[in-house]
């Protein structure tokens, strides 16, 4: 399954470098002494500029009382405004000055005690101005009242973040769930944007029906299912087909992970959970989506706090509102786990939980199809096949689809062209799957030797036998953690596999083991991984199959600490078999390999000199010692007509 629209990166908070002051208080918000410093900087700042500004100004106009008295006696000036104890004078020349009066007494007085005779006086326009009481008082308190309004504008700056982060507190016990609009075209999906999953999605449409047309289902007694919960491995569309869900019906959507309700108080968890169902029930119709629901819906009893457990009681609250629903509330929840078997009993009953969903890794048409959902946007070459890309890819989540695209159009773009090619797809299957190329891991001359003979090992072993996978690709070229690779890949998905799959499987694997014991009569630490798989495969077919012929059909259950499904004797005879298994498939690959000697040597030599074999080179050298090629039936087929088809005339 795949989608157009990843999902979007959580925001991360700045982490302050070593070797400098962290500014961040602990409660989240700026600190005070980093509030302080700032508000102090600032302040300064602006001090500065006004004094710079004010040494900048003009010199003062403003002169004496008695100035003012003699300029009048001369007759130069013609007016004067009387503002408070201020006075503006106006010059005949047009020139304005200022001054300022006895308060206890007049203008009139104040100048004829200067000398000023009352003719004189006359030729003057004195104009008196009012000021009003608001006015007087404000300029009176000014240098009180403006200290007091800094004080108070520094306080609440200062505190601001931390009454913010204080608040916090009483959120605890919020929802945190993330709500999608149904509105919202830009975050809308459909299951046009949903690739394979054919059942899954048939399932799903009654729910999409229900929620557009509820009165059908009520009117004949039926109640849709309370809650659906998906199942399936990472990264098959789970979310995505939830998200789909709501924008087929075109209901709110509401997002949240299982691990948002724990939190470290108790009771916390449980009231996010009634918070929850509060703000889906008035918006409903709505869903509720609960991601990785494994992580509050563990069986219970398990917890170290038993029934107060906080994780237990969060579980407890969910049961409680789901079996609150009444049959008319147009409210539906889903869940999505990969661990469906952890989850409890009572969660899992009718009434909560009881509609499943299985969604399976795609098939290779429905690979294909989720390949051309992610090449809408992209610019592709004329040699593009989406089904070839979808071939190669068995066992591929929808996810990892997505990354493959993803990775194809890095590649084009790093190497400055428009297009993405068909090589660009078929090394990004290879850094999908195995990491990117470690170009600077040089391998000695030894070594590369060494690990062509490995690698051709594998590839010899699994096309002789006639059970094992054919080979693709064969590599020397080291990626993520490997000094090489074999690509074996089946023609068909495999929805089952035989006791002789497994077996040829096991012997394939140990081609490289056996190839460097009989060629160097020694052994490297290449193989480790190899014998870590075998011994799992081994190990599965014993406890897990029944496929040992001593055991019998048994399925043993798994080892752990504290729980012992079966006896010491018991387990001394699975490690037996297990042994048994892997030492008959080593010797049946050091047949193959002894009696394909040559075949051995030309593939090894071809891969140290040319480093990799794509699978039409590698079949011509079998070809040429004898070694008849797997093909599927179609290619088998059109190769047999083409071999008995007389010529034409």
């Amino acid at each position: 399954m795949a989608g157009p629209t990843p999902k979007k990166p959580a925001d991360k908070k700045p982490v302050p470098p070593k070797g400098r002051w962290n500014w961040r208080s602990p409660l989240g918000g700026p600190s005070f002494f980093g509030n302080l410093v700032t508000t102090i900087v600032v302040f300064l700042l602006l001090m500065s500029v006004y004094s710079l500004v004010a040494g900048l100004s003009q010199p003062s106009s403003e002169v004496p009382i008695s100035t003012v008295a003699t300029d009048v006696a001369a007759g130069k000036i013609s007016a004067i405004t009387v503002s408070g104890d201020s006075l503006a004078i106006v010059y005949s020349d047009g020139t304005k000055k200022t001054s300022q009066k006895d308060p206890a007494a007049g203008l009139p007085e104040t100048l004829v005690a200067y000398g000023v005779t009352p003719a004189e006086l006359s030729k003057v326009a004195i104009t008196v101005q009012g000021q009003s009481g608001l006015v007087f008082w404000l300029i009176q308190l000014s240098p009180i009242i403006l200290p007091l309004l800094f004080i108070a504008f520094l306080f609440w700056f200062l505190t601001r973040q931390v009454r913010g982060a204080g608040m916090q507190a009483f959120s605890f016990g919020q929802s945190k769930a993330r709500v999608i609009d149904p509105s919202d075209m830009t975050q809308r999906v459909t299951f046009a944007d949903v690739a394979g999953a054919k059942e899954a999605k048939e399932e799903l449409f009654e729910i999409v029906d229900f929620l557009k047309n509820p009165k059908k289902f009520l009117d004949i007694g039926a109640r849709i299912p309370k809650g659906i919960i998906l199942m399936g491995a990472p990264g098959t569309g789970k979310t995505l087909l939830a998200r789909a869900v709501a924008g087929e019906a075109g209901v709110p959507f509401f997002s949240i992970s299982g691990s948002e309700f724990v939190e470290m108080f108790v009771g916390v968890g449980a009231s996010r959970v009634r918070d929850l169902f509060q703000l889906a029930k008035k918006a409903a119709p709505a869903i509720i989506f609960v991601d990785e629901i494994d992580a509050v819906g563990r069986v219970r009893g398990t917890g170290v706090g038993g029934g107060n457990d906080e994780r237990e009681q969060t579980l407890n609250q969910i049961l409680v509102e789901m079996d609150g629903f009444e049959p008319t509330e147009k409210v539906v929840v889903m869940a999505a786990t990969n661990r469906p078997d952890v989850l409890d009993p009572a969660l899992l009953r009718p009434g909560r939980f009881d509609r499943r969903v299985t969604i399976d890794l795609p098939d290779r048409k429905d690979r294909e199809e989720i390949l051309s959902i992610h090449a809408r946007k992209k610019p592709f070459g004329p040699d593009v096949n989406l089904a070839v890309i979808a071939e190669r890819t068995p066992g591929f989540s929808g996810a990892e689809l997505y990354s493959l695209m993803n990775e194809a159009a890095i590649l084009a773009a790093r190497e400055s062209r428009r297009e993405i090619t068909q090589y660009d797809l078929i090394r990004s299957i290879e850094k999908v799957m195995l990491g990117p190329e470690r170009k600077s891991h040089l391998l000695t001359k030894k070594e590369k030797g060494l690990t062509a003979y490995h690698e051709a090992g594998h590839a010899l072993v699994s096309s002789v036998l006639p059970d094992a996978d054919p080979v693709h690709k064969i590599s020397i070229i080291s990626r993520g953690r490997a000094a090489g690779y074999t690509l074996k890949l089946p023609f068909e998905d495999k929805k089952m596999q035989s006791r002789k799959q497994f077996l040829d499987d096991i012997a394939a694997t140990l081609g490289g083991f056996v190839a460097e014991e009989m060629l160097f009569d020694d052994v490297t630490t290449g193989p480790s991984n190899d014998l870590v798989v075998i011994t799992a495969l081994a190990r599965d077919m014993v406890s897990r199959y029944g496929m040992s012929e001593k055991l019998g059909p048994i399925a043993f259950g798994d080892r752990e600490l504290g729980r012992e499904p079966y006896s010491e004797v018991v387990a001394a005879q699975i490690d037996a078999e297990v042994s048994k298994i892997i030492e008959e498939q080593k010797g049946r690959a050091k047949e193959v390999i002894a009696g394909n000697r040559k075949a051995l040597d030309a593939i090894a030599a071809a891969l140290v000199e040319r480093e990799t074999l794509e699978r039409d080179d590698f079949e011509k050298i079998l070809i040429a010692h004898g070694i008849t090629p797997k093909h599927r039936e179609e290619e088998a087929a059109v190769a047999v007509v083409a071999a008995t088809a007389s010529p034409q005339p």
